[in-house]
């Protein structure tokens, strides 16, 4: 018997056509002999909706697709998800929702609430993976190295530019400046000296009142996707991130709209750093209380040091996300880590009374 799967994608986040995307992914290779998917949205203005098969949830030329204004209309309550009044009997909810709303903890306590079952972290991990200034200090209390930075509060930087600029000066430039808890590095910026630290910073509040100012590594950009295969979180092999040269770092349109990126897999670097980055991607996993999925960013440096840059608990799904082809180069195609977060889902609790 086929288990009815709500995929939730769209949202109000700055990330909101990334998310359609990855819904696409993931209905082109959801296993249908056991799973029934049915595509929910939600609008850029907050509306749920269930969105048609005709709908285009690709990249068509430039266009990123969006989730309908104008679909028939979802109730989404502690009953579950209905349309019309009809319980759309759900199962399982596969929430690809990206950024804040979605990759926060506010989704998933909903559906805790709701008492559905539901792919990925629970409440407090994504709300703290999704916050990356108070990830980090958890990162470097189980000894995970981490870049050195600050952050800075919108009304902060109103009141004392002098004294920040200072601090930033004693970082050292480059820095990158960055959302606290943004993603697909949107409203990221590199900044080369104190003249453009003034626009990059105006740049990330759009996004987040809440700004994050970090010391450029210069190391490889690593990457190592965790995965949890029957109730025990692995490490995949690893990859390397190669960024066409004409892009200053790995930003939003490098990642999705230019194909200038591509991942290296395995990654050129010896066993024993190799190693590490596995060892220190699980462990990051575990000390923020994530479940089912995550992918872990690293820096590592010529002379071998791996240091941690953010850990994503719901990481792309699009045809250009390194997630999939990390557990493909491992051996589990994508349709199988599909199936395996989706028995996780079933398998374990998130909240303290379950689900």
């Amino acid at each position: 018997m086929t288990k009815r799967v709500a995929i939730i994608c769209g949202g109000r986040s700055s990330e909101h056509e990334i998310s359609c995307i990855s819904a696409g992914g993931v209905l082109e290779a959801i296993d249908r002999t056991k799973y029934e998917p049915v595509l929910i949205g939600i609008t850029k203005s907050g509306s749920w909706v269930l969105i048609p098969d005709s709908q285009t949830m690709k990249i068509v030329g430039s266009k990123l697709p969006t989730v309908p204004e104008n679909a028939q209309s979802v109730v989404a309550d502690v009953a579950g998800f209905s349309v019309d009044g009809a319980d759309l009997k759900i199962d399982i909810v596969f929430p690809l929702l990206h950024g804040p709303y979605g990759e926060d903890g506010t989704i998933q306590g909903f559906l805790e609430m709701a008492d559905l079952a539901y792919v990925g972290s629970g409440v407090l991990a994504s709300a703290v993976a999704m916050d990356k200034s108070f990830a980090k200090p958890i990162f470097a209390s189980h000894a995970i190295s981490t870049a050195p930075g600050l952050v800075v509060k919108a009304s902060e930087w109103e009141l004392n530019k002098s004294s920040i600029t200072k601090e930033v000066e004693t970082l050292g430039y480059p820095v990158f400046v960055k959302p606290a808890r943004g993603g697909s590095s949107r409203g990221t910026t590199k900044v080369k000296s104190e003249d453009a630290l003034a626009a990059a910073i105006s740049e990330a509040h759009t996004f987040d009142p809440k700004a994050m100012i970090e010391k450029a590594i210069d190391g490889a950009e690593i990457e190592c996707a965790v995965l949890e295969i029957d109730g025990v979180a692995k490490a995949s092999t690893v990859g390397k991130i190669h960024i066409d040269s004409k892009f200053e770092f790995y930003d939003f349109q490098a990642k999705y709209l230019d194909g200038a990126t591509s991942i290296e897999l395995p990654a050129p670097i010896d066993a024993a750093t190799t190693a590490k980055i596995q060892e220190s991607a699980v462990n990051a996993f575990k000390a923020l209380g994530c479940a089912g999925l995550a992918r872990v960013d690293f820096f590592v440096t010529p002379k071998n040091e791996v240091i941690i840059n953010e850990l994503n608990t719901m990481p792309g799904f699009t045809s250009t996300s390194v997630f999939p082809k990390m557990w493909a180069a491992s051996g589990v195609p994508y349709s199988d880590v599909i199936t395996h977060l989706l028995q996780s889902a079933q398998r374990r609790t998130n909240g303290v009374l379950g689900n």
